[in-house]
């Protein structure tokens, strides 16, 4: 019966082990863009920040926040499996808002304790 009970247990363990290994990763090109000088009247100006699951189970992107209203993020919406990739956009709007900036876009996925930040910056130039 001892036996049994310790086979169970390492059976528990070196399943929980690999099931622990069997996580989401995300690896992203780039995380931060910067945009230059642009002109206000442009309206909005938007990038792209492509990432790839590395890890070996799908990614779930849950929710992605911008550090203020004036940054519009979207993002991929179904899980990205194992070695795909997947986008995520954010559309900064230069209306009345002439000077440098820096705003931060914030990605909550399903990779265990893992918050990524990706930064948009620039310089708007006032309308003439």
């Amino acid at each position: 019966m001892k036996k049994l009970g310790f086979i169970f247990l390492l059976s528990m363990f070196v399943g929980g082990a690999a099931l622990a290994q069997q996580k989401p990763d995300m690896d992203f090109k780039r995380t931060e863009h910067n945009f230059g000088t642009i002109k206000e009247e442009l309206g909005a100006v938007t990038t792209q920040f492509e990432f790839t699951n590395t890890g070996k189970s799908p990614l779930i992107i849950q929710r992605v926040s911008a550090s203020c209203g004036c940054t519009t993020p979207s993002y991929t919406r179904e899980p990205v499996l194992p070695g795909k990739k997947g986008t995520i956009s954010a559309k900064y709007s230069t209306v009345r808002r002439p000077g440098t900036f820096n705003k931060t876009i914030t990605v909550y996925t399903n990779v265990p304790d893992t918050v990524y930040v990706l930064t948009i910056k620039g310089n708007v130039t006032p309308k003439q």
